[in-house]
C-alpha cells in the first residue's frame, strides 16, 4: 500500500534535495577558488572546477523556476 504525499510534503521534500544541490554548487566554487589562490594546480583546472560550481547552479535555477511554474 503506497501513501499519497500532499503538496506541502512533496515541496518539503524537493527544499531538502535542492538545498544538497545548493551546497555542493557552493562547495564546488569555494574549493576553486581556494586552489586559485593556493596555486596549488593549473589555473584553467581550477577555473573549470569554479565553472562546475556555476553549472551546479544552473541547473538548480532551472529546477526551482520549473517547480515554481508548476506550482502557479
Amino acid at each position: 500500500m503506497k501513501k499519497k504525499l500532499t503538496r506541502s510534503e512533496e515541496f518539503d521534500i524537493l527544499k531538502l534535495v535542492l538545498d544538497k544541490f545548493l551546497w555542493f554548487g557552493v562547495f564546488m566554487m569555494a574549493y576553486g577558488i581556494f586552489r586559485m589562490i593556493g596555486h596549488l594546480e593549473s589555473l584553467a583546472y581550477n577555473f573549470l572546477i569554479v565553472v562546475g560550481g556555476m553549472i551546479i547552479f544552473v541547473i538548480f535555477m532551472i529546477i526551482l523556476i520549473k517547480e515554481y511554474e508548476f506550482m502557479k
